[in-house]
């Protein structure tokens, strides 16, 4: 297992649990991935006026005809269980003054189904929570500090990973399968709401191996990060939207309907802000109670600024990675033993536009699924310890120029010439997310085309794979 975010703590519980030993790989300590600092929920239909269906039919509007079918149905109606089985764990969700979970509303959501656990420190409370239960685990050996270097494969699978410790030498983990759960990609632009470290390093792994990746294209922005010079990029979370807050121009007006999906949201600010003459953009929290969102009021606070007294300067930020390394349902890979899940995982389930709260749900519904295929996945060949790297691996930290270049064209709006542009930048990564929204000659959802502002009917449904060579669109069932 490569990661430790909730993905990964999840998955790695769920397959001691199945009676398996774990070896789990974290770049950094326990509970201090980005997962930690997750301000969204869980979604799931735990209502008696919600439904899986309604879930479903939520989700699929706001994929903007990309979702995978069969991929959002799995969601929809595990995630209930999920968040029940999380409860039995010990995590602590919120509830309302009679003791029922308090369900909150977010953007492209038809009704309330978003359980958080502390208001907006859902991440931090369930990522500590798991972290405990992780580290007591007899089952499950944690290797903190270690890096990932390289996928091992023998006789056409993965046979586990090598990896660099801190201070020792480097080792190899032999495995029957492989998990990784590595994140996203979204600090590969300039402008972000992501930790540094959020700079797909599983998908540059991956595709070093010759694994496919689909969907780079769909990068989601979210609308409301705060412009400070001393927090530029911390996310505001959609519940306060939910509860109440408003998105007003330098006039003070109302110009978007604050809980439409996240791709059109942070499409008309910014076609506010390029208005031009300095215009910006406010998140009028004066009517919101920030006890609930504890941690929001801090930050705010440490930026020398008042949410009961002053909107909030706020302009969207690369946020999530719809694509990823392209699963199916269990989360397994083009390379056989290898699977992924998360951030990391492209399993069609968000298509062109993620559903705000669905990410958390994913990590959790596809980890335990991820687990269970693993069990039936059959031990390393006896060559797999001599398992070599057939060529070194890519530096998986991005130069700055790839990061601003990611961001100036490839940004919220791209054309066809910017593209082009990033075809010869020097990180892998960047490449194939180039040549992906480079292929895809329409605009959808969070992919927005300058030069091709519609949609292409013919490409409903259809997802861009990449592997070696030029992306090619394949429809999921």
């Amino acid at each position: 297992m490569v990661g430790a975010g909730a993905a990964g703590l999840y998955t790695a519980l769920v397959a001691a649990r199945e009676g398996a030993r774990v070896a789990l790989v974290s770049r950094s300590p326990l509970a201090e991935t980005a997962s930690y600092w997750a301000q969204g929920g869980i979604a799931a239909a735990l209502a008696v006026y919600d439904s899986p269906e309604q879930h479903l039919a939520d989700t699929i509007a706001a994929g903007r005809g990309s979702c995978r079918p069969s991929a959002v149905c799995v969601l929809c109606e595990e995630s209930p269980a999920i968040v029940r089985d999380l409860e039995q764990l010990g995590v602590h969700f919120d509830a309302d003054r009679h003791g029922a979970l308090a369900l909150g509303l977010e953007g492209g959501h038809s009704v309330r189904r978003v359980v958080h656990a502390g208001g907006s420190a859902t991440g931090r409370r369930i990522t500590r929570e798991l972290s405990a239960l992780v580290a007591t685990d007899d089952r499950v050996e944690v290797l903190e500090h270690a890096n990932a270097r390289a996928l091992l494969t023998e006789g056409g699978r993965c046979a586990g990973v090598a990896v660099d410790r801190r201070d020792r030498k480097p080792a190899r983990v032999i495995a029957r399968w492989t998990v990784l759960a590595t994140g996203g990609a979204a600090a590969l632009w300039a402008r972000t709401t992501n930790p540094p470290g959020a700079v797909g390093a599983g998908l540059t792994l991956a595709a070093h191996a010759g694994v496919a990746l689909a969907d780079l294209e769909f990068v989601q922005f979210h609308p409301t990060a705060l412009v400070s010079d001393t927090h530029d990029g911390f996310l505001i979370t959609e519940a306060v939207r939910g509860e109440g807050a408003i998105l007003i121009d330098d006039s003070g007006e109302r110009f978007v309907d604050e809980l439409a999906p996240r791709d059109q949201v942070a499409l008309a600010i910014e076609q506010v802000l390029r208005a031009g003459g300095g215009a910006r953009v406010f998140l009028d929290l004066r009517r919101i109670d920030m006890t609930h969102f504890p941690n929001i009021a801090a930050a705010l606070r440490h930026a020398g600024l008042d949410p009961a007294r002053d909107p909030v300067p706020v302009a969207p930020a690369a946020h999530y990675t719809m694509g990823g390394i392209a699963t199916d349902v269990d989360g397994r890979s083009s390379l056989p033993g290898l699977l992924a899940v998360g951030e990391c995982a492209c399993s069609g389930l968000h298509g062109a536009n993620r559903l705000a709260s669905n990410s958390l749900a994913e990590c959790f519904v596809f980890g335990r699924r991820a687990a269970l295929a693993a069990a039936s996945e059959p031990k390393p060949g006896p060559d797999a310890a001599c398992a070599d790297l057939k060529t070194p691996p890519p530096d998986p930290r991005p130069p700055a120029a790839t990061r601003e270049g990611l961001w100036r064209l490839a940004g919220i709006e791209r054309t066809a010439e910017g593209l082009e542009q990033l075809l010869g930048d020097p990180f892998p990564l960047a490449r194939l997310t180039a040549a992906c929204a480079l292929a895809r000659a329409e605009s959808r959802g969070a992919h927005q085309r300058s030069d091709y502002a519609t949609t292409d009917a013919r490409l409903d449904g259809r997802h861009a794979v990449i592997r070696d060579g030029e992306p090619e669109f394949e429809s999921w069932k």
